[in-house]
């Protein structure tokens, strides 16, 4: 099982670990892209910060981020897994998996980002600001830029397991699973069932949850048919949409009553 999930916003301090190696990160594939954005990311941080700050949509009280951008090349890299906050993260809460759910996490979380394409919870990285959703003034637009490569790479990474795509619009827009791989791929929504809309807080907990869930049972479902009894077992309301041809993804919806 491969499970697609976005980064956050919000990220921890890099920390005190040796500095970034880009050549070190899984899906090497990826190695050369990244040190494209990585140099042109620095170079901008370097230059006008008011230019920076604009690029990367910045608050004025996330000024500070420019200047952290600048010194990703030496700045210390931590484990992705403990890099990425907020909800979602949270909720997943991977620093207190048990051993054996640590190391399914390893082998199956892809935390997609604007910056690195996808990592691994295990790569190391420093923290950074850079969203999909920038446009560089070299490279242009990221979620066009990463297609070309992410096609190139990502097919090999999901195996011939199930693909379980947790993304938000953004991080999915780089690489839309095609084909065969398709066809065993679900895609989730989280509903307030009540008002049968998406609520953003407690989608991502919910999603964070979810995940977590699968880490601890150790379950493993073989492709999406299977993975809606799973999660019904685990106790979620799922309601599932079958493709209408194959080559397409299923359609989840987890229906949740509380928002927390």
């Amino acid at each position: 099982m491969l499970v697609l999930l976005p980064p956050s916003e919000g990220k921890a301090a890099s920390g005190r670990g040796a500095p970034l190696k880009t050549g070190s990160l899984s899906l090497p594939g990826l190695t050369a892209a990244r040190e494209a954005v990585l140099g042109e990311l620095v170079e901008l941080c370097a230059g006008d910060e008011e230019k920076a700050r604009e690029v990367l949509g910045l608050s004025e009280g996330l000024r500070g981020e420019v200047a952290k951008n600048v010194e990703l090349p030496t700045a210390g890299a931590r484990p992705a897994g403990e890099i990425y906050t907020g909800v979602l993260y949270d909720a997943l809460d991977l620093a207190s998996l048990d051993a054996a759910a640590k190391r399914r996490a390893a082998r199956s979380l892809l935390v997609f980002s604007g910056l690195w394409g996808a990592v691994r919870v295990t790569d190391r990285i420093p923290s950074y600001r850079c969203s999909m959703g920038v446009k560089l003034p070299g490279l242009g637009a990221l979620g066009a830029y990463w297609r070309a490569p992410m096609a190139e790479v990502l097919p090999e990474a999901a195996g011939d397991g199930l693909v379980l795509d947790l993304r938000s619009a953004a991080y999915a827009a780089p690489w839309k699973p095609q084909g065969e791989v398709a066809s065993r791929t679900a895609t989730v929504r989280v509903l307030h069932a009540p008002t049968r809309k998406v609520v953003s807080h407690f989608n991502k907990a919910t999603k964070g949850r979810i995940v977590r869930s699968l880490l601890t049972t150790g379950t493993a479902p073989e492709g999406p048919a299977e993975l809606v009894d799973a999660l019904r077992d685990l106790g979620y309301a799922v309601e599932a949409q079958a493709p209408a041809k194959a080559g397409k993804p299923w359609s989840l919806d987890v229906l949740v009553d509380e928002v927390h």
